[in-house]
């Protein structure tokens, strides 16, 4: 039972499609706009914000970026795509995102949550038109995307990795950021469809940047692992729930994975991730990427909680 609980720490979302008459927008660079608002957290991010905005520029009617004090050149290039800049001190990425929906001037009844190292694939862009011009049903809500990971060039799509859908778009009111330091979902209140078209997250880190961020975020990620197994997490995160929504049943083996004996799963899971789900079939990039990301980042996570669980008795 441990085992068939470990090896699916992350779950899948699907619903069904409906239609309805929906109003399209004006046309621009040969492709008719869609009434689609896309909000971009930014934080020094030049190397990355031309290629995200690119990507969305002519497709979405509007743009919105929320920066939180770029001192580099990130504001001058977001500058040649949209007007809608908006200025707000970083807490976190779930408050930043929740700020952003309660308090920017948003004009669409559908918004797109991006980061500023995504870019939004032309097949997603196709997908998603070809819903607004069908129509949408009233009793859909939003829509999930999975992301392909590009590391050192090459696509990592084995080793479990892909598809994992997260939910991107929403009707307004209907979807918030959940309140979690690390790993964060958005939930979307109703049904939703599932696009087989990607969003690319192409890693630009360098190997240093990449395990120093991912050493910040095992922190957050241990604080929230202890907070789940202890029953004292934020109450507007997603729930765990055997037999709830596919979010839910997500958030239940992710819950059951913490349960497991510590530092046993993640050796167990870079096993099952790399060898069982064919991770090796992703060659060098791959096995640098599933081992840091899979294994590395896993265990330090344990190694984390072991010590706050050993200063907590020390302290008593």
């Amino acid at each position: 039972m441990f085992f068939r609980f470990f090896i699916f720490p992350f779950g899948i979302a699907f619903s069904h499609v409906g239609s309805k008459p929906y109003l399209w927008g004006e046309k621009s660079k040969g492709m008719s706009k869609i009434p689609l608002t896309v909000i971009v957290l930014t934080f020094n991010e030049e190397k990355n914000i031309d290629a995200c905005l690119g990507s969305i520029s002519g497709w979405a009617s509007e743009i919105i970026v929320v920066d939180s004090g770029s001192t580099d050149d990130t504001l001058i290039l977001a500058k040649k795509y949209t007007e809608n800049i908006y200025h707000h001190p970083f807490e976190n990425y779930a408050a930043q995102r929740n700020w952003a929906l309660q308090n920017v001037q948003i004009s669409n009844e559908w918004i797109m949550n991006i980061d500023a190292d995504h870019e939004v694939s032309p097949e997603f862009k196709t997908e998603l038109s070809g819903h607004f011009e069908n129509g949408i049903a009233e009793n859909i809500k939003g829509f999930m995307a999975s992301r392909k990971t590009i590391f050192l060039g090459r696509w990592i799509k084995h080793g479990g990795h892909f598809p994992v859908y997260h939910g991107v778009i929403f009707k307004k009111g209907f979807g918030y950021c959940e309140d979690k330091l690390y790993d964060q979902h958005f939930v979307i209140e109703g049904e939703s469809l599932v696009l087989k078209g990607t969003i690319i997250d192409t890693i630009t880190d360098t190997l240093a940047n990449f395990t120093e961020r991912h050493n910040k975020w095992s922190t957050l990620e241990a604080i929230d692992a202890l907070s789940m197994t202890t029953q004292t997490g934020a109450g507007n995160t997603i729930k765990p729930n055997k037999n709830g929504n596919p979010m839910e049943r997500h958030r239940y083996k992710r819950m059951r994975y913490y349960q497991s004996p510590i530092f046993w799963r993640s050796v167990l899971y870079f096993v099952y991730r790399y060898f069982i789900r064919m991770g090796f079939l992703d060659g060098k990039e791959g096995l640098v990427f599933h081992f840091l990301q899979g294994f590395w980042f896993r265990f330090l996570v344990d190694a984390k909680i072991y010590e706050a669980e050993y200063f907590a008795k020390k302290g008593k």
